[in-house]
């Protein structure tokens, strides 16, 4: 069975200023094109379908696009929701849109419930594991303490339970929106750090055959059956290095995976570029960055007059502008944002009870903050499900 594994398409999400609905349109299509050309048998989308809970109307209307699109093509797809998707306004219609070849797992309760497809070797079962907010799922899945391992694991019992009862041969594909120990972040994906932990190894995964996951935007081989797909556009400068791609998937009678990487088209290339202005004004090497989106970072230990416009003479596609003086680390000039780069939340209100009271909090205290964090965390996911 061939399958395209693709992710965290964001719809409705702008690069700094720039909107990327015609990008974003623009994937799809070459979605639809590949889909065909390479005679595939099953789409797969591992969450973050959209960019925020409650999207925008033209993020929507492009939604309703590729649906047709994708149901117009009679290949099924499968998808789940994302960590910064509504589930439940994703799941809408999903009993509906499924007769259509379109299903849509948005509910927890049914990870163990799959999508079964078959071909000339048999039955292939895909089992959709929505982003699980530890906080909001731990009563479904028994657990006593919320945490991304504790209820991953919990939903992989039931997948493995259910792949049980199936016939001798089954091949199984597990979708999933989670950060996995081994995978590499960049600056564009919502934290879900819960206690502490938003990494879950790998193994929560073992006994299936392949497992297509969503949540971080590089694509990467976590495992040869455990690989993110990535997001199909970059929308982070720390993504500059990434090579946006789809995975295709061959899943073989035995359930040998072999997997080849199909690029995005990505609309424009992103560069970083550092020096004093008028550095980078004249650097010769710096032409082949000049139509690529910018973040200028300007090192003058002066702020110069009018930055933003005078490099926009030469690199008409500057977004950011960073302001990092070059001084020592100990001057007291060193910007703050500069000193808390790098730092987690715990880490910060650490050092704050350190700072004002003369000494770190002890290990009780350091839990009351890890709790406390943890609480707002939980709070805002609750909060954004119920918009």
């Amino acid at each position: 069975m061939k399958i395209v594994h693709t992710s965290d398409w964001h719809l409705g999400r702008a690069f700094h200023r720039v909107n990327m609905l015609g990008a974003q349109a623009e994937f799809i299509g070459h979605l639809v094109t590949t889909v065909r050309e390479h005679a595939v048998d099953a789409v797969v989308v591992s969450g973050d379908v959209y960019d925020r809970a409650v999207p925008p109307l033209a993020a929507v209307e492009l939604f309703d696009d590729a649906l047709h699109r994708l149901a117009d093509l009679g290949v099924p797809t499968v998808m789940i929701s994302g960590n910064h998707d509504s589930a439940r306004r994703l799941g809408v219609g999903a009993g509906l849109i499924g007769r259509a070849g379109i299903h849509l797992r948005t509910d927890p309760a049914a990870c163990g419930t799959p999508v079964v497809l078959s071909d000339d070797h048999g039955d292939v079962a895909f089992y959709g594991l929505p982003y699980l907010e530890p906080a909001l799922v731990k009563d479904e899945f028994g657990v006593k303490k919320a945490g991304h391992e504790a209820v991953l694991a919990a939903a992989m019992d039931r997948v493995r339970a259910d792949l049980a009862t199936r016939a001798p041969g089954t091949r199984s594909v597990v979708l999933a929106h989670a950060f996995v120990t081994g995978g590499e972040a960049s600056d564009s994906e919502r934290d879900i750090t819960v206690g502490g932990v938003a990494a879950v190894p790998a193994g929560v995964f073992d006994g299936v055959d392949y497992v297509a996951l969503g949540h971080l935007h590089g694509s990467q081989t976590i495992t040869e059956r455990v690989r993110y797909s990535g997001s199909p556009l970059p929308y982070s400068f720390s993504e500059t290095d990434h090579r946006k791609s789809m995975w295709l998937v061959d899943l073989d009678a035995q359930g040998a995976v072999t997997a080849e990487r199909v690029d995005c088209p990505v609309p424009r290339s992103l560069a970083r570029i550092r020096g004093t202005l008028e550095e980078l004004l004249a650097d010769p090497r710096l032409v082949p960055q000049e139509d690529a989106w910018i973040e200028a970072t300007l090192t003058d230990p002066v702020r110069p007059a009018e930055p933003m416009a005078r490099l926009c003479e030469r690199f008409p596609h500057t977004l950011s502008l960073v302001f990092d003086p070059e001084r020592a680390p100990d001057d007291p000039d060193v910007s703050y944002a500069r000193r808390l780069a790098g730092r987690s939340d715990q880490e910060i209100a650490e050092d704050f009870v350190a700072h004002v009271r003369g000494a770190g909090p002890d290990e009780r205290e350091q839990a009351v903050l890890r709790d406390a964090l943890d609480a707002v965390r939980a709070d805002e996911a609750v909060r954004e499900v119920a918009r």
